[in-house]
């Protein structure tokens, strides 16, 4: 089944499980292609959460290397007309510097989302902890970070 074969299914949610099972198994050189194509589907919603899925399954397995800075390059050109998966990607790249002690600026951080804040929180990185121990958006991240920071205290 092609793109244009899940185009014609009026059930978004039968489209949405085509998307991520194509986007599970799309081979390296075909991914922008594919991508830019679930991102035409009139259902914005539901096909930018298909790539928002995509783009956090593969981040999580290259952001630790280098191939992660082609592949986020070429995604961002996929997404650019789509805010979210574009922001999401950013903070991706922000998570990355903070995990691998990068440069990386404190203002960022503050101003991501909260998916990053609480991602960060749960980190590594004792300086971003401590800066959302502190300022954390909400409640939830600002505790989950000074729990990380106890427990590499004692640790």
């Amino acid at each position: 089944m092609n793109v244009q074969d899940i185009l014609q299914n009026p059930d978004e949610h039968v489209r949405f499980a085509a998307y991520l099972d194509k986007l599970e198994h799309v081979a390296d050189p075909d991914e922008v292609d594919l991508v830019s194509s679930v991102l035409t589907d009139p259902d914005q919603t539901m096909a930018q959460s298909a790539v928002l899925r995509h783009l956090d399954r593969r981040a999580a397995g290259l952001y630790p290397g280098p191939a992660y800075e082609e592949w986020a390059q070429t995604m961002t050109q996929a997404t650019i007309d789509h805010p979210f998966p574009a922001q999401r990607l950013r903070e991706w790249s922000l998570f990355r510097a903070i995990t691998l002690k990068l440069p990386w600026h404190p203002d960022d951080l503050l101003a991501s989302s909260n998916w990053l804040q609480l991602k960060t929180a749960d980190g590594t990185n004792t300086e971003a902890m401590e800066i959302l121990a502190e300022a954390g958006h909400t409640k939830r991240i600002r505790n989950t970070a000074r729990t990380g920071l106890t427990h590499r205290s004692k640790g």
